[in-house]
């Protein structure tokens, strides 16, 4: 039985650059396998990437404060060669295939467990004092407002000067816990504790004044950019809150000291991506109490629901419908009503085909191009329809060209342009995601002309950068 299709849907993966994929690769090895990837994602219907670009306060596109990535070049500090920007080429390729791109930082953490060796330019170098060493990491210390202000002038940075869609953070806030080890915070405590007594109190009340100003920060930039975050699965479990999860493993709130909801209730991220990496019935982390739990209290803003293709795969039992194969898995995530897309972990897993992940999803559950899920809350007034449609022969065939709309500003100029066919006397129905045959930024498509004797009828639409669609222009083929 075909899985219902959607018209709109986030369908987004993560390539990161912290597992050293691409180190030794070299510029043109490193374009090659993301443009492989890409062109693998596109195919089993991908609308959506988020790309590492800041694992460790460096980073992997040209950066006036940061040092270049190791996990680029394999040395931190060194430019890739040949010179390439990492960020712009990947922005540029995802828009030409009809898809987003999220630059994704990591924001607190200043150096991974595997770096050995820092630039001389790096944070820790130059202001040693702004952060902490913790299990072998080095942490910028969000005690200290100074950290917020920097990373948030960052973020800033890279929004101004890249065309990127959305702007992401993950789950890195307070380092995960680690035994025997204390987070070194008490000078700031005794400065900085605005009268609040409790210190996990006065920690979260430092990463939601962070989250507040890092989207404040994005959005005074560039309204449209989207910003979003990925935190752990479990916000708290039954046992430490009443809303809590019947769940019992480490939590948001009490051990990252994010408080998730909060930053959903308040509108301060546009979007939120909960890693549900479990199986369905995990003894201390089931999938579907975990997806059941976020659709109920994370309603605010679009949910997205982050997946684990390789523990999908693994614990996929055909025998068993109960167990969390990827049928299952869709199926729980069609039937939450306020559940807006899946960000898969990771790109490479994905396009690897690991237990045939991909192909199903390109057959089944994606097999139909799907529109961005929309965001009034941004922008809701959608742009006017295209222009001047009408076919040409050209020496590459028969192509429907069209105009863009006039548009003045960011909120009503066309970014997209959706393609619909319909048969002869067919319905016209761009609420049925079946009928469209292409979703791109150009302003002509090439029509699969035969014979010239079976009449269609082709819509072409406006998108605007939050993907609001304009009403249609509508034209009469042969092919």
């Amino acid at each position: 039985m075909f899985h219902a299709q959607q018209k709109r849907e986030f369908r987004g993966a993560w390539i990161q650059c912290v597992n050293g994929q691409f180190i030794g690769l070299g510029t043109e090895g490193m374009q090659q396998t993301l443009r492989s990837q890409l062109d693998e994602m596109q195919r089993d219907g991908v609308n959506a990437v988020i790309f590492q670009v800041r694992a460790e306060c460096d980073a992997l596109y040209q950066s006036n404060y940061e040092p270049w990535s190791r996990f680029l070049t394999g040395q931190q500090g060194v430019a890739p060669q040949p010179y390439w920007d990492p960020l712009k080429w990947m922005i540029d390729e995802c828009h030409k295939r009809g898809m987003e791109l999220h630059a994704w930082i990591n924001p607190y953490r200043a150096k991974t467990k595997t770096t050995s060796v820092l630039a001389s330019s790096h944070i820790a170098n130059t202001h040693p004092e702004r952060v902490f060493e913790y299990d072998n990491q080095y942490i910028l210390n969000p005690g200290q407002p100074e950290n917020r202000e920097y990373i948030c002038k960052i973020a800033a940075d890279i929004t101004r000067r890249y065309d990127i869609d959305g702007f992401h953070i993950d789950d890195y806030f307070y380092p995960y816990p680690a035994p025997g080890q204390t987070i070194p915070d008490d000078k700031e405590f005794q400065k900085y504790n605005n009268g609040i007594k409790d210190r996990g109190d006065w920690r979260r009340y430092n990463v939601n004044l962070f989250i507040k100003q890092l989207s404040d920060s994005i959005h005074a930039v560039k309204p449209w950019v989207k910003f979003g975050v990925s935190p752990f699965g479990i916000y708290r479990n039954k046992k430490s809150s009443p809303i809590g999860s019947q769940t019992s493993g480490l939590q948001n709130y009490d051990d990252l000291y994010a408080d998730v909801l909060l930053w959903v209730n308040n509108g301060w991220v546009d979007y939120c991506v909960p890693q549900l990496y479990w199986q369905v019935g995990h003894s201390s982390a089931d999938y579907e109490e975990l997806i059941k739990w976020w659709n109920r209290y994370a309603s605010n803003r679009p949910l997205y629901i982050g997946e684990d293709v390789e523990r999908t795969v693994k614990f996929a039992d055909p025998q068993n419908p109960q167990s969390n194969q990827l049928p299952y898995k869709r199926r729980l995530h069609d039937e939450m009503r306020n559940v807006d897309g899946t960000v898969l972990w990771y790109a490479k897993s994905f396009v690897d085909n690991i237990g045939n992940y991909a192909s199903t999803m390109r057959t089944t559950y994606w097999r139909n191009p799907a529109l961005q899920p929309l965001m009034p809350f941004i922008d809701s007034k959608a742009p006017k329809k295209p222009r001047g449609v009408k076919p040409v022969w050209t020496k590459d065939g028969y192509v429907l060209f069209w105009r863009a709309p006039k548009g003045k500003n960011w909120g009503d100029i066309a970014s997209k342009y959706v393609i619909y066919r319909f048969n002869k006397g067919e319905n016209i129905d761009i609420s049925n995601p079946s009928k469209i045959v292409s979703i791109t930024p150009e302003t002509f498509y090439k029509l699969p002309y035969e014979d010239g004797k079976t009449k269609y009828t082709y819509i072409v639409t406006a998108l605007d950068r939050m993907s609001n669609e304009s009403k249609i222009a509508k034209k009469k083929i042969k092919l």
